[in-house]
C-alpha cells in the first residue's frame, strides 16, 4: 500500500485548503493526515489485513521529514515525476518490484476513512485472478486503486484532478478487459465544505448511519484541529461555533 504523500511545507501542501486555513496550518494538517493514514494502515494490519505500508513521496530529498513524522517500519518510495499518472504508475511498479503480490495507491486526504474498507480491499485483492479494486471518491476521483498486475493503461489518458478520473479509469479497464470491483465511496478533504465535515467527525462526534462502517478516529488530526481552534480564529473562518470549554462542577 503506497500512500501518495508530500512532505509538509507551507505553500506546497494542502494549498486548496487556503483559505480558510493559512499556509502554515495547511502544512500542519498535512502532517496530521499522514500520521493518521499510517495509523489506519497499522489498524488494518492488526485486524488481519496483510498490508505493507509505504509512502510514495516527494519532493526528492525529503526523506528526513517522513522519518521524523511517521512511526518506524514504513517504507519510502521516491515518486516525483512529470504528471500524476506517471507518479501513480511508478509507485505501483515499485511495489511489484519489491515482491508484493498486489499493489495499491492510496490518497492522503481521508484521515477518517473506515479501517474496515482497507480490510475489505485486502480481502478482495487476496483472491486469485487478475482484477482491479477501486474506491471512488465523492468528487469523481478515487481514494484507492488496487491491482494484481501493473496495468499501465489505467494511468493513461486520464484527466487528473477532475470529476472524470474514476469514470475514465473504469473505461481504461474496460479497454483491456480487466475486471474491476468497486468499494464504497468516500471523500477527500480538499475544500472548505469537506474540512467542515471533517471537523464534525473528529471534534463534534458526527458519525455516519448504522449502515456505514465505523470511522477511523484520526487522533493526530483531531489533536491538530483542537489546538488550532484554541489558538486561532479558525472557528470564525469556518463559520463554526467555537468548541465550548467543559463546565466546572
Amino acid at each position: 500500500m503506497a500512500v501518495m504523500a508530500k512532505a509538509s511545507a507551507p505553500g506546497r501542501t494542502k494549498t486548496r485548503l487556503v483559505p480558510p486555513l493559512t499556509y502554515e496550518e495547511a502544512a500542519g494538517l498535512n502532517t496530521a493526515f499522514l500520521r493518521d493514514v499510517a495509523a489506519n494502515l497499522a489498524a488494518a494490519r492488526a485486524a488481519g489485513a496483510p498490508l505493507a505500508s509505504y509512502m510514495a513521496y516527494g519532493p526528492p530529498g525529503s526523506e528526513s521529514f517522513f522519518h521524523h513524522a511517521l512511526p518506524p517500519g514504513i517504507g519510502l518510495i521516491e515518486t516525483w515525476l512529470p504528471g500524476f499518472g506517471a507518479c501513480l504508475f511508478h509507485a505501483v511498479t515499485a511495489l511489484f518490484e519489491r515482491g508484493h503480490e498486489a499493489a495499491c495507491v492510496l490518497n492522503a486526504d481521508s484521515p477518517t476513512l473506515p479501517t474496515g474498507l482497507l480490510v475489505e480491499l485486502a480481502d478482495r485483492l487476496a483472491r486469485p485472478g487478475d482484477r482491479a479494486v477501486l474506491g471512488p471518491a465523492e468528487d469523481g476521483g478515487y481514494w484507492v486503486l488496487g491491482l494484481k498486475a501493473p496495468h499501465r493503461r489505467l494511468f493513461e489518458a486520464i484527466d487528473w484532478s477532475t470529476e472524470r478520473v474514476a469514470a475514465q479509469t473504469l473505461a481504461r479497464a474496460a479497454e483491456i478487459g480487466l475486471p474491476v470491483e468497486i468499494l464504497p465511496t468516500w471523500y477527500d478533504v480538499d475544500d472548505r465544505a469537506s474540512l467542515r465535515r471533517l471537523v464534525a467527525e473528529v471534534l463534534q462526534g458526527y458519525r455516519p448511519g448504522p449502515e456505514r462502517p465505523a470511522l477511523h478516529p484520526a487522533p493526530a488530526t483531531a489533536a491538530f484541529l483542537r489546538d488550532t481552534f484554541a489558538r486561532t480564529d479558525l472557528a470564525d473562518r469556518l463559520d463554526l461555533a467555537r468548541p465550548r470549554e467543559p463546565e466546572v462542577a
